[in-house]
């Protein structure tokens, strides 16, 4: 079925205890990337939205609690001279992850179809050939090794608005807004058209897209981790192995180590 975010308004209100729930994704989170360590895997997480729509927030509660030797996060924005000089493709090249990594991208690959679309950077043929090449662009990612999930924050205009004019209120978060903002809020109907057709090409099998309602921080946050959460823990083993006999005994000859669970027979 086609992806269309107007289904994705409703703003419901998170209902139950919030931080024991966040807690409890970061908990699970934080396996997963023990998972990646243990069992040499790789993954990308993407996140697209709208501006302001929350996609920081999140990524900010989802590595809060990660090893930081182990995950990095690329914000992604205008591409520099020298990458313009290549295939649009060429600069997430370099920073995919090699084994036991994870990279969230704030911001992607998907900029071909969207802003750059929307904004004329790139011509009609440009960016109609980019849903191919993205698709099989993941498609060689997930062959070679790598899990991709890729997550879409959808927030309304009234939402946006709100969330844009906190911004100017508070000179804390002031830097976090600017004038592109505003142009691209201009843009509305046009990036919609582009969201969607985004959707219908890009939304395969092998790399479907997950979209959050975003209306409601509190539950987009806790909707975004669990969708998470739930998709690598499909896709990376989360079986840990057994101890290295090896270590074992060299832990016992050097302070005694008994396993816990014989300890706990003789209490």
């Amino acid at each position: 079925m086609s992806i269309k975010l107007s289904d994705y308004e409703k703003g419901d209100k998170f209902e139950g205890d919030f931080d024991k729930a966040l807690k409890e994704l970061q908990e699970r989170m934080q396996r997963v990337q023990v998972a990646h360590i243990v069992h040499g895997k790789r993954s990308a997480i993407v996140f697209e939205g709208w501006d302001a729509a929350g996609k920081g927030g999140i990524i900010k509660r989802m590595t809060s609690r990660l090893d930081p030797r182990y995950y990095e996060v690329w914000p992604v924005g205008a591409p520099t001279a020298e990458e313009k000089e290549r295939h649009f493709l060429w600069r997430f090249w370099t920073k995919l992850p090699a084994a036991q990594d994870i990279a969230v991208f704030d911001r992607s690959w998907y900029g071909r179809v969207l802003v750059e679309r929307v904004e004329g950077f790139c011509t009609e043929r440009d960016w109609k050939r980019g849903y191919d090449e993205i698709n099989e662009f993941e498609a060689q990612q997930i062959d070679a090794g790598m899990n991709i999930v890729k997550l879409f924050v959808h927030v309304t205009q009234e939402e946006q608005d709100r969330q844009l004019a906190q911004r100017i209120d508070d000179p804390w978060k002031r830097w976090k807004t600017g004038l592109e903002d505003y142009r691209n809020r201009n843009r509305r109907d046009d990036y919609l058209t582009a969201m969607h057709d985004m959707f219908d090409h890009t939304d395969t099998r092998w790399a479907p897209w997950l979209v959050i309602d975003g209306n409601d921080r509190k539950a987009g946050r806790i909707a975004a981790l669990t969708a998470i959460v739930d998709r690598l823990e499909s896709l990376v083993p989360m079986e840990m192995p057994d101890p290295d006999p090896a270590v074992i005994e060299l832990a016992r000859q050097a302070y005694g180590y008994e396993p816990a669970d014989k300890k706990a027979g003789k209490d």
